[in-house]
């Protein structure tokens, strides 16, 4: 393509954001031959730091990257975007429950989500990776009624990444070795990482891996991974999170390979006993034109579906947590 592809961050001086951006203007989500412009979004005090993360960004000299717009207003941001990666939330504080945390942020998202409606590109993507994911996903998306739901989802790829190099290590295997791991429900300590559809090389992963390992260390391990980084590090996961949401987004536009799913969370179209709307993260494929497809025929054991559904209900009471901001 000769017109530049113009990519809306917000948080964008944040720790992901400062990982994510020189990839974007890499080119590693549409391609080595693509332009690229960059909108950054922040809030004001943070202006002085995001004008430093761009001196950088120039100093790079990359060859695809076009031009580079600061600002703390989301419509000058959002402006003919057609990518929109929403980084930006508010931290979890101290004695700070889910519930509240879901309540702080669900603003920031009523109005992004309004201004995305109202001046991006008119095929715009929005990916939503600030947490909790699922929910300002399901925020943003209902600020932004004219848009087509299929467009908006919200970022499980590290959970993905987690499980799948859980069992690469497990097995003795390069994690590009593991495929179809699957990840259900919502970015938080009820998804469900299941192995089960798993392959190793030519092998299910079932087949080479005692249950007892999946069941009683498998699956807290990618539950709890991102607690487990805050407490060796004293950060959340920025570097890992920013390589997620570059993939995630380079399979919207790149594709996935033909015998591989990946895991997005996407608007349910009622398929699995999701109920019809919630943002729920599903095995999908992606074809390369920006919109992921669900895989509908994924057999599911009385196990997966219980650790499905209680994924699930989590999901209904935080959207019924904020039903006065979905319109």
């Amino acid at each position: 393509m000769d017109r530049p592809m113009r990519v809306a961050v917000t948080g964008a001086a944040g720790q992901i954001g400062y990982s994510l951006l020189p990839r974007i203007a890499a080119g590693e989500i549409f391609g080595k031959d693509q332009p690229v412009i960059l909108q950054c979004l922040e809030i004001p005090p943070v202006m002085k730091a995001l004008e430093g993360v761009a001196m950088e960004l120039d100093d790079g000299a990359f060859p695809l990257l076009e031009d580079i717009v600061l600002s703390d207003d989301p419509k000058v941001a959002f402006k003919d975007a057609d990518l929109c990666l929403l980084v930006g939330s508010k931290p979890r504080g101290k004695g700070m429950e889910r519930k509240d945390l879901i309540r702080e942020n669900g603003p920031i998202f009523v109005s992004q989500g309004a201004a995305i409606q109202a001046v991006a590109g008119s095929e715009v993507r929005v990916v939503v990776i600030g947490n909790p994911c699922n929910t300002n996903c399901l925020i943003t998306m209902a600020n932004a009624p004219d848009i087509p739901r299929d467009r908006f989802s919200a970022m499980t790829q590290l959970d993905h990444n987690r499980a799948q190099s859980a069992i690469a290590k497990k097995a003795g295997v390069q994690s590009r070795d593991v495929r179809n791991v699957i990840i259900w429900g919502n970015h938080s300590s009820t998804q469900y990482p299941d192995w089960h559809h798993a392959m190793v090389k030519d092998k299910p992963a079932s087949e080479l891996i005692e249950e007892s390992w999946f069941r009683e260390t498998f699956i807290p391990h990618v539950q709890k991974r991102g607690a487990e980084i805050i407490a060796a590090r004293g950060h959340s996961s920025a570097m890992s999170a920013a390589n997620a949401a570059i993939e995630h987004a380079r399979k919207l536009y790149q594709g996935t390979p033909k015998d591989r799913w990946t895991s997005m969370a996407i608007p349910s179209t009622g398929n699995y006993g999701i109920p019809e709307g919630l943002i729920c993260s599903v095995p999908v494929t992606c074809d390369g034109s920006g919109t992921p497809t669900p895989v509908l025929d994924v057999e599911m054991n009385d196990f997966s579906r219980e650790r499905l559904q209680a994924s699930v209900n989590e999901l209904i009471e935080e959207r019924d947590t904020v039903s006065d901001l979905l319109g």
